[in-house]
């Protein structure tokens, strides 16, 4: 089997220049139920501000959606040359983890699709199948050339710096309904080789409420190469201070492959949001990075405003732009959760 990082291949940084992002449109009832007009507002927000900078691609279940898209678009004025529909039908809209992992070429302007492996976070909602097909069915679309490695990998679970290390969580990929048969040195060979990183960096958990067993992208996120934003709880009597207390403490202990640490830079939690008595994945990690925005959850909490000051002074050269997603954060996820990108090829060569 080829292993791209043996002919130059790896996964960029999400502030490499990209030419889209990658949505799945929310069909599924049973995640939404009724909430679908509830969401809307946040979700087409979302394309509008991704337009302002690059194209949005959405794979679309059914004609009903390719209309309601088109309607609502056109209502709220987005750019409908920056808005592509692709006839892929979805299980669900978690596109981060469905969708493909795109590689650039570090020595050619060539790039190429690894096409993990997903079985939506360990069999717990079924069926998936459609959702597995995307990687090959947007391969097609795109011309690009695809690897499949046959193991299980959400993008959610991991996340780059572009210079070689990735971060990722023990609780998600060690579970046994992802890879049982793997050990930690198996995962970490299956991370190099297929996502050319030459460092795996690991923090122990991930927060109250997520269904994912621990994505790394509710967390710890980074800034630039050798600088992560990390979430912390203050109040020491929440479900989530000793988890995220025990991962900053991890982070502080790590090295970069040329032995610099990590610039460690904390964000207070959102207030807790429940619904019906659940504790939801509220996080600012879950932010998605565009050639011109960072796009931040927000929550109608008082951290708000603090968390998106933060981020602006780590991201000077984009425009920190909060949505609120109290809505959509009652399907478990949120922006970063709902998107992939798309890089440009590398020409820097």
């Amino acid at each position: 089997m080829i292993k791209p990082s043996e002919n130059g291949y790896y996964f960029p940084a999400e502030w490499h220049p990209q030419v889209a992002t990658w949505l799945s449109f929310p069909v599924n009832t049973e995640t939404w139920e009724d909430r679908f007009p509830r969401i809307w507002p946040a979700y087409f927000e979302l394309i509008r501000t991704i337009t302002l900078s690059q194209k949005v691609r959405i794979n679309v279940a059914d004609e009903n959606a390719r209309q309601l898209i088109e309607t609502r678009i056109h209502e709220a004025g987005i750019d409908t040359s920056r808005v592509e529909l692709y006839p892929f039908p979805t299980n669900d809209s978690w596109c981060r983890d469905h969708g493909p992992a795109f590689l650039v070429n570090k020595h050619n302007d060539s790039r190429m699709i690894v096409d993990w492996e997903y079985n939506a976070w360990g069999g717990k909602y079924p069926p998936f199948d459609s959702d597995n097909a995307i990687p090959r069915r947007i391969a097609g679309a795109l011309g690009l050339p695809v690897v499949s490695p046959g193991i299980v990998m959400e993008g959610g679970s991991v996340e780059f710096n572009g210079k070689g290390t990735v971060l990722t969580s023990r609780s998600c990929l060690l579970h046994k309904n992802r890879n049982p048969h793997l050990t930690p040195a198996q995962i970490e060979k299956y991370l190099c080789d297929f996502y050319g990183v030459e460092q795996v960096l690991w923090v122990e958990d991930g927060i109250v409420g997520d269904d994912t067993d621990g994505h790394i992208d509710d967390t710890v996120r980074f800034v630039n190469e050798d600088t992560v934003i990390t979430m912390v709880e203050a109040n020491k009597t929440d479900e989530n201070h000793a988890i995220l207390e025990e991962n900053r403490k991890l982070l502080e202990k790590m090295r970069l492959p040329d032995g610099r640490p990590l610039n460690i830079v904390e964000i207070q939690m959102p207030d807790p949001v429940y619904s019906e008595g659940l504790r939801l994945p509220a996080s600012y990690a879950n932010f998605l990075i565009t050639n011109g925005h960072v796009i931040v959850p927000t929550y109608r909490s008082k951290n708000d405003e603090k968390a998106l000051e933060i981020l602006q002074q780590c991201f000077k050269d984009r425009v920190v732009t909060g949505i609120d997603s109290t809505e959509i954060i009652w399907g478990l996820g949120s922006f970063h959760c709902l998107s992939q990108q798309e890089p440009q090829p590398n020409t820097e060569f």
